[in-house]
């Protein structure tokens, strides 16, 4: 019952916009002279945008992650939509302890007051999956056990379908290609976020990754009371990164936190080539080392990703045409990649890139704390017919794995200038990108000649 409720409630959400955009697309063809602007378009884009965050915040759970998720998908939304998602919080309110206890004993098969020594009934910290508390086991060690919601696979399922449907229709008004790929890697990673074993494998990997910097940690994982809806890990302390009061506190300068926060992000991109697919402020916590350095926890890694072949090809080659000012080098790196889509206007879109990339060569950003609006308007402006515009969005399809990289890399990098907002984020990762550069061209080279063996 409470699955075919949650249907409706979330299908007249989307119903309503798909018939405000239906009646606006009417109006625009009687009386295109009078309906058909820009202004009349972007009001409408805008109504809708509320419409949507109001109902996410109303339906709660799993729509607070998708709505975090869609505020930063500007490739396919208007900037209305990434404008009004940007206030969801993944933050809702707690269960009760009786229901968690309940879950947690359906999965262990004890009660938490049976298997460790203390078990805090009031979480730490609540999300839109599960909620974590505190514990202690017989030795005393303090423990994190996260726990996933009741039924919380079902909800999810529900929430896709009507997903699904959504992107269906938004595609009857923004053409893009592929846009089914979208709604499967947010399953995809839904799915993996949802599997707690999953998670205790990734924070084992990337720890590895992290062996050599004693200055990147990770909760270590206790097997024995854990499984796919229960992770019990080692408790993690320290200050919410993005807290500048607290980082005061412990005599940390915010510029320090951001930079290593962004070096970390480098090192997983591009020397490891598996990242932090969900790096949001709430995942991460910074301590002060014995030596006054600053130390990053990592939490929360049931996303992490891998980096796949064609995009790190693809990344290869528009940071080479990038460094060398070579704009082929630039549009073989997007096809590389996989935006190109099958059957559209590849010269349109090759034009497009030229033109992107000539601007970006004439841009004059010596600080990178803000852009000026001005500047933001030259690269923005695209001085593009509808039909054209319409034409390229066709144009473009949306590659795999592309979806983690986007998003990761978005609150990544809105998290340090939060912190820094004059740090040259591209300086700090300059190292790193040399590196992935040799690596992969090496890689490359070498390839015919094994290939040839």
């Amino acid at each position: 019952m409470w699955a075919a409720i949650r249907l409706v409630r979330a299908s007249r959400v989307f119903g309503t916009i798909f018939l405000s955009y239906l009646w606006g697309m009417s109006w625009s063809r009687l009386w295109p002279t009078r309906y058909d602007s820009k202004e009349r378009w972007r009001k409408l884009h805008r109504r809708n945008a509320r419409r949507m965050y109001k109902g996410f915040v109303r339906l709660r759970g799993v729509y607070i992650k998708l709505g975090q998720i869609l505020s930063i998908m500007g490739t396919f939304l208007p900037r209305s939509y990434t404008e009004e998602l940007e206030g969801l919080q993944d933050e809702v309110p707690a269960h009760s302890y009786r229901t968690m206890a309940k879950a947690f004993e359906r999965a262990i098969g004890k009660k938490p007051t049976e298997v460790f020594a203390s078990f805090a009934p009031t979480p730490i910290a609540a999300a839109s999956l599960g909620q974590v508390h505190e514990a202690r086991n017989a030795a005393g060690d303090r423990l994190a056990v996260k726990i996933l919601y009741p039924n919380v696979a079902e909800i999810i399922r529900v929430d896709l379908r009507v997903l699904g449907w959504a992107l269906k229709v938004y595609r009857t008004f923004v053409p893009v290609q592929q846009i089914e790929r979208v709604h499967a890697q947010l399953t995809d990673m839904l799915e993996r976020e949802t599997d707690l074993v999953n998670e205790a494998r990734c924070i084992e990997r990337m720890s590895k990754n992290f062996t050599d910097d004693p200055d990147v940690l990770f909760p270590p994982v206790y097997p024995e009371w854990s499984n796919k809806t229960v992770l019990t890990m080692g408790f993690m302390d320290g200050v919410k990164i993005s807290k500048k009061d607290a980082l005061a506190g412990l005599g940390l300068d915010p510029y320090a936190v951001a930079t290593k926060l962004t070096q970390v992000f480098y090192h997983q991109l591009f020397i490891d080539k598996f990242f932090h697919a969900d790096p949001h402020p709430g995942n991460f916590f910074v301590q002060k080392g014995p030596d006054g350095q600053v130390r990053i926890v990592v939490l929360d890694l049931g996303s992490a990703s891998e980096l796949r072949d064609t995009l790190a090809d693809g990344m290869l080659d528009i940071l080479s045409g990038l460094m060398t000012k070579n704009d082929d080098l630039v549009v073989q790196g997007i096809q590389t990649m996989g935006f190109v889509a099958e059957g559209g206007d590849r010269k349109l879109l090759e034009r497009t890139v030229r033109k992107y990339f000539e601007k970006l060569l004439n841009l004059n950003i010596t600080d990178f704390s803000r852009i000026s609006p001005d500047v933001a308007q030259q690269f923005a402006d695209v001085d593009m017919r509808r039909d054209e515009l319409r034409e390229l969005m066709k144009s473009i399809a949306y590659p795999d794995g592309w979806f983690y990289v986007e998003r990761a890399s978005v609150i990544m990098f809105g998290l340090s200038s939060q912190l820094a907002p004059k740090l040259n984020t591209v300086q700090v990762g300059f190292p790193y990108v040399m590196r992935f550069l040799a690596e992969r061209m090496s890689q490359r080279n070498a390839a015919p000649r094994l290939t040839a063996s």
